[in-house]
C-alpha cells in the first residue's frame, strides 16, 4: 500500500499545531507552499548558474565515458571481443538497477538533498580515476577484469546520482525554466565535449600520450566532472519542502511500486516506452566499431565520428530545450525517436564517409533529445512527494533492459553480424514510438489544467 501523504508533516518532519483542524492544516500547508515557491524564485539566479556549471562540466566529462566512441572501442581493443563490449555496457547498466531505489529511499524524507548528492556523485567520479589508473598499471586480462568491475561500480553510483540530481533540479528550478537550462548546459557542455573528443582522439589517444592515451582521456573526464560538482556545492541554495513523507524501509518502498505505477496510467505507458527505447540501445556500443571496421574506414575516422556525435548534441540541445519549454517534451520525444530510426537506417545502408558522418550526427542529436525529454518529462507526472520514487522506478526499469540488451547485442553481433543488431534495435525503436503516439499524453497539459 502507498503511504499517506496528506498535509500533516512540516518541513522538519514534525506535525503542525493545526493537525486536528483540517481547514487550518490545509491553510498552513498552502502558506508553506507559497514560502517554498518564493524561496525558489528568490534564489533562481544562483541555483540556475550552479546547475548550469555542474551540468556543463559534468556532462563534458561523462560524455567522454558514455559516448559510443572511446569506451566501446577501448574495450574492444583490450579484449578483442564484441561479447565483452556488450558485457561491459551491460555491467554498467546492471549497477544502476537497484541503486536508484536506494538513492530515492535515502533522500525522499530529507529536508536537504545536496549532502547525498556530494557522496554519490563523488564516488562515481572515483571510478573514472580508477579506469585511468587501471590503464597505466594493468594489462591483459587483469585490465579487462578491472575495467568491467569499474564500469559496474560507475553504473551503481551513476544510477543513484541520476535520482538525486534529478530531484535536486526539480526542487530549485521551476518547470518553465528546466528545458532552457538543460538546453544551454548541454549545448555548451556538448561543444566542449565535441572539441575535446576530437582533440583527445587526435592528440591524446592516437599518439598514446603519457604512455596510455585512453587513461589520459579518462583522467581528464574525472577532473572536469569534479569541477562541476564543486561548483554546484558552492552555489546551490536548497529549499526545505513544505511536505515531507516519512522515512520508509527499502523493502516497503519496493512494495509500493505497483500502486505508484498504476495510479497514473500516463506514467505507466511512459515507463513502457522508456523500456522499449532502452532495449534499442543494444546497438549503441557497436556504432563506432561498425563504422571503423565493416565499412573499411580507417581508425583515424574515430575522432571525426566523436565530433559529429557530440557536435550534434551541442547544436540540437538548444532546439530540444526551448521546444520542450514551449510545447512540453512529448513532441521532443516524437521527433527524437523518428530521427534515431532514420539515422540507424543511414548507418546501416550507406557506407560513404559523408553518410556515416551524417548518421552519427543524427544519432547524437536524437539521443540527446531523447535523454533530455525523458529525464524532464518524468518530473511532470504525479506529485512532488513521490518524485524520487518515480525517478527510481524509471532508472531501475531502464537499468534492467539496458543491462540485458548489450549482452544480447554482443552475442547477435558475433553470431549474425552488426546489421542484425541494428535491425533489432530499429524494431524496438518503432515499438517505442508507437507506444508514445498511442498511449502517452503530454503530462504538462494535465498539470496546467489543474492549476
Amino acid at each position: 500500500m502507498t503511504r499517506d501523504l496528506s498535509p500533516k508533516t512540516a518541513p522538519g518532519g514534525a506535525a503542525p499545531d493545526s493537525a486536528d483542524d483540517p481547514a487550518a492544516a490545509e491553510a498552513e500547508l498552502a502558506a508553506r507552499e507559497a514560502e517554498y515557491e518564493r524561496f525558489v524564485w528568490d534564489n533562481l539566479k544562483r541555483n540556475y548558474i550552479g546547475n548550469y556549471l555542474h551540468g556543463m562540466l559534468g556532462m563534458t566529462g561523462f560524455r567522454l565515458i558514455n559516448a559510443p566512441t572511446f569506451m566501446p572501442v577501448y574495450i574492444h581493443l583490450i579484449s578483442g571481443s564484441n561479447t565483452v563490449v556488450g558485457l561491459a555496457q551491460a555491467l554498467q547498466q546492471v549497477g544502476g538497477i537497484i541503486s536508484p531505489i536506494f538513492g530515492a529511499t535515502a533522500i525522499e524524507h530529507r529536508k536537504k538533498v545536496m549532502p547525498a548528492a556530494l557522496w554519490m556523485g563523488g564516488l562515481g567520479r572515483v571510478q573514472i580515476v580508477g579506469m585511468a589508473l587501471a590503464g597505466w598499471f594493468l594489462q591483459g586480462q587483469s585490465l579487462v577484469y578491472a575495467m568491467l568491475a569499474l564500469l559496474f561500480l560507475f553504473g551503481v553510483f551513476m544510477g543513484a546520482q541520476r535520482v538525486v540530481f534529478g530531484m535536486l533540479m526539480a526542487k530549485v528550478i521551476p518547470l518553465s525554466r528546466r528545458g532552457r537550462l538543460q538546453a544551454w548546459r548541454n549545448a555548451t557542455g556538448g561543444l566542449i565535449a565535441a572539441v575535446l573528443a576530437w582533440a583527445a582522439g587526435k592528440y591524446i589517444i592516437q599518439p598514446d600520450l603519457f604512455g596510455h592515451g585512453y587513461s589520459v582521456t579518462f583522467m581528464l573526464a574525472a577532473v572536469l566532472t569534479s569541477m562541476g560538482l564543486w561548483a554546484l556545492q558552492v552555489l546551490l541554495r536548497e529549499p526545505e519542502p513544505p511536505n515531507l513523507p516519512p522515512k520508509a524501509r527499502f523493502r516497503d518502498r519496493v512494495r509500493d511500486f505497483p500502486a505508484l505505477i498504476m495510479s497514473d496510467r500516463g506514467y505507466a505507458a511512459f515507463l513502457v516506452m522508456q523500456m522499449l527505447t532502452t532495449a534499442s540501445r543494444m546497438a549503441v556500443p557497436f556504432y563506432a566499431i561498425y563504422a571503423t571496421t565493416s565499412t573499411g574506414l580507417s581508425g583515424g575516422i574515430l575522432a571525426l565520428l566523436a565530433l559529429a556525435y557530440l557536435g550534434a548534441d551541442t547544436l540540437s540541445n538548444l532546439l530540444w530545450g526551448y521546444l520542450g519549454d514551449r510545447t512540453g517534451f512529448r513532441l521532443v520525444l516524437l521527433i527524437s525517436l523518428t530521427m534515431w530510426i532514420l539515422s540507424t537506417l543511414i548507418l546501416l545502408g550507406l557506407h560513404s564517409p559523408a553518410a556515416i558522418f551524417v548518421a552519427f550526427f543524427g544519432l547524437g542529436a536524437s539521443q540527446s533529445g531523447y535523454m533530455m525529454a525523458a529525464q524532464t518529462m518524468i518530473l511532470e507526472f504525479g506529485s512532488r512527494e513521490e518524485m524520487p520514487m518515480r525517478l527510481a522506478i524509471s532508472s531501475s526499469a531502464e537499468g534492467i533492459t539496458s543491462s540485458v540488451s548489450p549482452i544480447v547485442g554482443g552475442i547477435v553481433a558475433d553470431a549474425l553480424g552488426y546489421p542484425a543488431v541494428f535491425g533489432i534495435s530499429i524494431g524496438f525503436l518503432v515499438l517505442g514510438l508507437v507506444c508514445l503516439i498511442l498511449m502517452v499524453k503530454e503530462p504538462r497539459n494535465r498539470r496546467l489544467a489543474q492549476v
